[in-house]
């Protein structure tokens, strides 16, 4: 098992930066990658970034250049840098980890983020 712990979410001015944390702890040496996904009120969770053990990372589309993730290996954790926030980054964060094989995923519990005009 793996156990994922958010943090680094609040309330922001638009324009404004966070850094989200995601530590990881239990049977890390079997991941394969992390990430982050978010999840506005009334919307489908969706890909923020990911990242695999290689250190290839993936952005969603919309999110080049604003937000970065990134991992320090000797803390396992995982971060996100979110740059120039706008009210629409208002979501809740999660933090997933993947093995792939099997293919198994696992999610922290969230941390809000919200960002006012």
């Amino acid at each position: 098992q793996v156990q994922l712990v958010e943090s680094g979410g609040g309330l922001v001015q638009a324009g404004g930066s966070l850094r989200l944390s995601c530590a990881a702890s239990g049977n890390i040496g079997r991941l394969n990658a992390m990430g982050w996904y978010r999840q506005a009120p009334g919307k489908q969770r969706e890909l923020v970034a990911t990242i695999t053990n290689d250190d290839s990372t993936h952005y969603a589309d919309s999110l080049k250049g604003r937000f970065t993730i990134s991992t320090d290996n000797a803390k396992n954790t995982v971060y996100l840098q979110m740059n120039s926030l706008k009210p629409e980054d208002t979501a809740v964060y999660y933090c997933a980890a993947f093995t792939w094989s099997p293919p198994r995923d696992y999610w922290g519990q969230g941390t809000q983020v919200t960002v006012s005009s």
